[in-house]
């Protein structure tokens, strides 16, 4: 039985996403994430704006060659110019040659853009909407209007705004898409417009909506034009976008089915949201948001020692819904915050029962404090915890000992800067002098642990530091503040954080490289048994 959804998900990640400060997408990453977007069922895809840059105008080209299962792809462009005839067009035309089966056309509802922007008359806007449209229809493509500025042209011209709808209607658009594009409409205001737009088109004409996040609400204006009876919603994966962004898709479609019984794409695609909202921030070369509603790794993240005492009896105390419902996990956070709750239910989750009354965590919940009131952060850094818990119920997560360590960092004249690292530690009764030069300071570092390491432990050769994060204690002491530094590493299968801290950043380094090397050791040993 073929899927019907109840409201149309529309994907601009491509155009208006690609529009966000610091987005750059190459054609391959458009082509990667349309193939994404399609796997999770979203309805449609807007490519770009044909004719705008020459990537947009191969995407188009590309893009034909994709397999797509369930997406129709959509160009972008405007109406044809003032005073021009739509078939010489030259934007027209360019959406035609795109071969796109959709053409989503924006023409102005605001009477200011008309006047000023464009630089005509109100009579001569409507005429533009009506021959574009009209025009699209008779080559045979679905049109669907984006209403440009239609509140902010409600609120000034309701009269001409309405006329503009109407207009595209007459002419042919499968669906009117009103559009806040500068983001500063609220949902009482949305809700209170469509209302009017309805009792003036009638409940059988077909609207969706566009909000930008200028307001911080693009998410509840989409969700109120849904209430209303919007059967589209257009917006971007993580909420991308010009300024301050459009409506995340991440958290519209999660809210319509869970919060509304509305659905949008197949509830098994909805259990993938999170994969999709980390795969499109990896492709952008954005750091994801942590925070982020649903998909956030701190979105079912739990730090209160009552909190997860409460989850543990029941995961509805604190959590909306199912954390994978959306694909995500739930967290218990081990902090200076944390109580006994807190380490056992951290400790069920790598596989260790503890008995709560076990005189043993009351020791560990102590050492973390203490460890976190210096400067520690066990948030980010999982390995670390788990080291330190295994190692205060006894177990050894040691591999070598540490002897000393030494860095020269030289330069001379106009020569590059050099990197040399000593290090001297104790395996058993061996002890292992090796030095090795690097990038930089913790680069040698790394390559010396890893030089005296390998021919012991060659599952070392498959695990390598991807990331590092130093964060500053106490600014006001200057050079002299608290360092602290988070590592991530990964084996290509798991990814692990670890912290180090002190006043010296070449130390709190190699403590966190430490620690990343012996769980990544201990690790490999544990699958080995």
């Amino acid at each position: 039985m073929e899927w019907k959804p109840q409201v149309e998900i529309y994907d601009t990640t491509l155009r208006d996403g690609s529009q966000m400060e610091g987005v750059n997408f190459s054609l391959q990453d458009k082509l990667r994430i349309t193939e994404k977007l399609d796997e999770m069922g979203f309805h449609y895809i807007e490519g770009g704006w044909p004719g705008a840059n020459p990537k947009d105008v191969a995407f188009f080209r590309e893009v034909r060659k994709l397999p797509l299962k369930h997406a129709k792809i959509c160009a972008f462009g405007s109406t044809r110019r003032a005073d021009n005839s739509v078939k010489e067009d030259r934007n027209i035309r360019l959406l035609l040659e795109s071969e796109a089966p959709v053409i989503t056309i924006f023409g102005k509802s605001w009477t200011l853009h008309v006047t000023e922007a464009l630089k005509t008359t109100l009579d001569e806007n409507l005429r533009m909407i009506e021959d574009s449209v009209s025009y699209l229809r008779k080559q045979g493509r679905e049109v669907i209007y984006d209403a440009e500025h239609f509140f902010d042209g409600f609120k000034t011209d309701p009269e001409y705004a309405l006329k503009t709808l109407q207009v595209a209607w007459e002419a042919g658009a499968r669906i009117l898409v009103l559009c806040d594009t500068n983001g500063g409409t609220l949902p009482h205001e949305v809700e209170a417009i469509m209302q009017l737009v309805y009792e003036r088109l009638g409940k059988h004409v077909p609207l969706g909506i566009h909000a930008h996040n200028d307001s911080g609400v693009a998410v509840a204006n989409s969700i109120t034009a849904v209430r209303m009876g919007a059967i589209q919603v257009q917006g971007t994966v993580n909420g991308y976008g010009e300024r301050c962004g459009n409506a995340n898709l991440c958290t519209v479609i999660p809210n319509l089915w869970f919060k509304m019984h509305i659905a949008s794409i197949p509830e098994e695609k909805i259990r993938k949201l999170f994969e999709l909202s980390h795969f499109v921030s990896e492709i952008a070369n954005l750091r994801h948001d942590d925070y982020q509603p649903y998909v956030g790794r701190s979105a079912f993240a739990h730090k209160g020692g009552i909190h997860a005492s409460a989850i543990l009896r029941h995961p509805a105390t604190y959590e909306h819904v199912p954390p994978e419902a959306v694909g995500n996990q739930r967290r218990i956070v081990v902090s200076d915050q944390a109580g006994r709750s807190n380490v056992v239910y951290r400790a069920k989750e790598i596989g260790i029962e503890l008995d709560p009354k076990d005189p043993r965590i009351s020791a560990l919940v102590q050492k973390i404090k203490e460890a976190e009131s210096y400067g520690y952060q066990f948030e980010g850094a999982d390995a670390s915890f788990e080291i330190l818990l295994r190692e205060v119920l006894g177990e050894k997560v040691k591999f070598f000992d540490f002897e000393s360590f030494r860095v020269i960092v030289e330069k001379r004249g106009g020569e590059n800067t050099t990197t040399e690292a000593t290090i001297k530690i104790r395996v058993h009764e061996d002890t292992i002098h090796t030095v090795a030069e690097g990038d930089g300071p913790v680069h040698a570092l790394d390559n010396a642990l890893r030089k005296a390491l390998e021919g012991l432990y060659p599952e070392l050769r498959k695990i390598r530091l991807f990331d590092y994060k130093v964060r500053v204690l106490s600014e006001k002491e200057g050079t002299a503040a608290r360092i602290r530094v988070l590592v991530q590493s990964t084996d290509g299968e798991d990814i692990w954080g670890t912290v180090g801290v002190s006043t010296n950043i070449i130390e709190a380094s190699w403590e966190a490289l430490v620690d990343s090397v012996r769980y990544g050791l201990w690790k490999k040993l544990q699958k080995g048994k």
